[in-house]
C-alpha cells in the first residue's frame, strides 16, 4: 500500500493567475515559501524552497510542469528522528507531490495537491500527516494572497 493523501481547494482566479502563483518563485514567496523560493518552476530543474518555520533549504526536483495543468515535484521526506519502535536509522528517501490545476465553469480554479511514496512507519505517518497538514495550509495561503492579497503565514509560525 502507498502512503498517500490529497487536498483541494477553490480559488476564485483563473487557472493562469492561480497556476503562475505556485510556479513563479518571486510569487510563492509572497506567501508560502516564507524565508524564500529560487527557481523557477520548469520540467528537470532542482528548485531551493526555504520556511521560516523550518530552517535551511529544501531542494526540490521539478519532474514536470504542463502550464496550467500540473506539476510534479519530488523532493526528500522528513520523518523526524526515529521515535519508539521505530528507532532503526532510516535511509533518505523521497515523495512525489503532484499540483493539478483545473479552470471551473465559474472562472474559479480547483487545485489539488496530492503527496506519496511516505514510509508505512510511525514516523511516516506522523510525516505524511503533518506534510497533510502544511499542504491544506499551503491552499489556505494561497487563496488568501492570490484573491486578497493576504499573507495568512507572515508571523503565524515565527
Amino acid at each position: 500500500m502507498d502512503l498517500r493523501f490529497k487536498v483541494s481547494g477553490r480559488i476564485a482566479r483563473p487557472v493562469e493567475e492561480v497556476f503562475e502563483a505556485v510556479a513563479d518563485p518571486a510569487k510563492l514567496s509572497a506567501y508560502f515559501t516564507t524565508g524564500g523560493a529560487v527557481g523557477r518552476l520548469e520540467t528537470g530543474k532542482t528548485v531551493q524552497w526555504e520556511f521560516a518555520d523550518f530552517p535551511g533549504a529544501f531542494p526540490v526536483e521539478v519532474v514536470e510542469v504542463q502550464p496550467n495543468r500540473r506539476i510534479v515535484l519530488k523532493w526528500e521526506a522528513n520523518e523526524g528522528p526515529p521515535e519508539g519502535n521505530d528507532a532503526v536509522v532510516r535511509a533518505a528517501y523521497m515523495t512525489t507531490v503532484l499540483f493539478t490545476f483545473e479552470p471551473l465553469d465559474d472562472g474559479r480554479t480547483l487545485v489539488t495537491i496530492e503527496e506519496g511514496g511516505w514510509h508505512e512507519t510511525p514516523t511516516g505517518l506522523k510525516a505524511a500527516f503533518g506534510n497533510c497538514q502544511g499542504w491544506s495550509q499551503m491552499l489556505a495561503a494561497l487563496k488568501a494572497w492570490v484573491e486578497y492579497g493576504v499573507n495568512l503565514r507572515e508571523g503565524f509560525y515565527v
